[in-house]
C-alpha cells in the first residue's frame, strides 16, 4: 500500500509558513531566515497564490539588481502553483518534484492548504516504508514473524 501524504503531514504536522503578495521580498527573506525555512507560501485571502523560493528571491530579485526592499513578493513569486491533495501518495509527489524540480509541494484540500511537504518529508517516509518492510520480511524469515 502506497503511503499518502495525509499520512506524512499526519507524522511531519500541518503547520504553514506564509506571506501575502503585497509583502516585500525582503520580509519573506526574514521569515524564512527565522524559521530556517527555503520557501514560503504566498496567500491572499487565504488562498493559495503563489510560492516564493530563496531561489526564486536570488534569480528574480537578487542577480538582476532588483533591491529586495523595494520589489513585492507577487513580482517574485511562482505562479500558478503546482500543489497535490492529502490523497496523494509519496511516489506521486517524488514524480512531481523529479520532473518539475521542485523540492517542495503545497497540499491542499478543499481549497484550503492544509501542509507544505519536502523532498526531506518524502524521503524520510519513503526510508521508515522500507525499513519496516525490511524488519517484516527479517521476522518472517527467520520464523519469528507472528501468525
Amino acid at each position: 500500500m502506497q503511503t499518502t501524504i495525509a499520512s506524512v503531514l499526519n507524522h511531519k504536522g500541518h503547520e504553514v509558513w506564509s506571506v501575502p503578495p503585497t509583502a516585500l521580498v525582503s520580509e519573506a527573506i526574514q521569515v524564512m531566515a527565522q524559521h530556517r525555512i527555503v520557501v514560503l507560501l504566498v496567500l491572499s485571502d487565504d488562498q493559495l497564490v503563489g510560492i516564493i523560493s530563496e531561489r526564486d528571491c536570488t534569480r528574480k530579485v537578487i542577480l538582476p539588481g532588483r533591491s529586495p526592499d523595494k520589489v513585492r513578493v507577487g513580482d517574485a513569486m511562482t505562479s500558478p502553483v503546482v500543489f497535490v491533495s492529502p490523497a496523494h501518495t509519496v511516489g506521486d509527489c517524488m514524480w512531481i518534484m523529479t520532473d518539475k524540480g521542485f523540492t517542495h509541494l503545497p497540499v491542499v484540500d478543499g481549497g484550503r492548504v492544509v501542509g507544505v511537504v519536502s523532498s526531506g518529508d518524502l524521503l524520510r517516509s519513503i526510508v521508515k516504508t522500507q525499513s519496516e518492510t525490511i524488519n517484516h520480511l527479517e521476522g518472517y524469515i527467520s520464523g519469528k514473524y507472528p501468525g
